[in-house]
């Protein structure tokens, strides 16, 4: 099931998407009987979604998905987990080796933005980078977890785009600020459940700027693949429901090119990954004060 946070009119819902059609919330409840709640996160964690998702064979699809502002998938996650360096192409291009153990970043969720939203970055930042990403989506509280308990902890996957503002890293010499602006992580454009993803460890991705295809790799190239991702970050922190992970770029982008072209004012964003769905941003930069 493909589920998306919906906006319009300024009233918010969410709805399963098949193709450019959606059933939202009112829909679904008419239909299955079941008074779902108005939460996305009480809906897909707190066992409403798996009381109904045998129900929903007859959901109309009615409406046009097009009709609806795409928000964010998930509204308020308590974390945002980004793993750097986390595959082997990358990490050369940048004359490193991919390390052992997961390198993570925490972005704040305010960073968080939906498809066909703008990225805003401020004009003292001059060099804006892309990073395409598959985030794994946490669907349960859990802490020290095994390797083969891993996917039982993840509700579903999503596109992400960990954004950053490259000369804010090498001035500060480390990630935090360069990757925490408001917009710098744009995600979805809906959640994908796990049990569509046949294996999530062999997805095509790409990143195209203006049309130009700046990353082309697949999941299957993680040097850290998913269980342990999972399992290792939960013996450090635990994990809760709506945290979101997510698990490195492929080689690609602009960091540390010598002929860089990072991202400018009106350049169109473009990030897709196989069976989960396309990011579509464009970049706006603002005047600071």
């Amino acid at each position: 099931m493909k589920i998306a946070r919906l906006s319009r009119d300024d009233n918010e819902t969410y709805g399963f998407v098949k193709g450019d059609k959606v059933s939202t919330k009112d829909e679904i409840t008419y239909l299955t009987g079941v008074p779902i709640p108005q939460n996305v996160k009480d809906f897909l964690f707190d066992g409403w979604y798996d009381e109904i998702k045998n129900k929903t064979n007859e959901l109309p699809y009615g409406e046009s998905i097009s009709k609806y502002k795409i928000l964010p998938p998930i509204p308020n996650p308590n974390k945002i987990i980004c793993l750097a360096f986390n595959y082997v192409d990358h990490a050369r291009e940048q004359g490193l080796q991919a390390p052992e153990d997961p390198a993570i970043v925490i972005k704040p969720r305010t960073a968080l933005n939906g498809t066909n939203s703008d990225i805003v970055c401020p004009d003292f930042v001059t060099q804006l980078d892309y990073e395409v990403e598959l985030a794994l989506v946490i669907g349960k509280n859990c802490k020290n977890v095994s390797m083969d308990e891993a996917f039982d902890m993840i509700f579903g996957y999503m596109v992400f785009n960990d954004v950053s503002a490259r000369d804010i890293q090498f001035k500060d010499k480390q990630f935090t600020r360069g990757k925490s602006f408001d917009s710098f992580a744009p995600c979805g454009p809906w959640i994908t459940t796990k049990d569509e993803i046949k294996d999530p460890q062999k997805l095509k991705m790409t990143t195209k700027i203006n049309g130009e295809l700046r990353q082309s790799s697949s999941s299957e190239s993680m040097f850290i693949k998913i269980p342990e991702i999972v399992s290792k970050i939960s013996k450090v922190m635990t994990l809760e429901k709506g945290d979101i992970i997510s698990t490195g770029t492929p080689a690609g982008v602009m960091l540390n090119k010598p002929n860089a072209v990072f991202l400018k004012d009106g350049d169109k964003v473009e990030m897709e990954i196989e069976n989960l769905g396309t990011l579509n941003n464009t970049v706006k930069i603002t005047k600071s004060n």
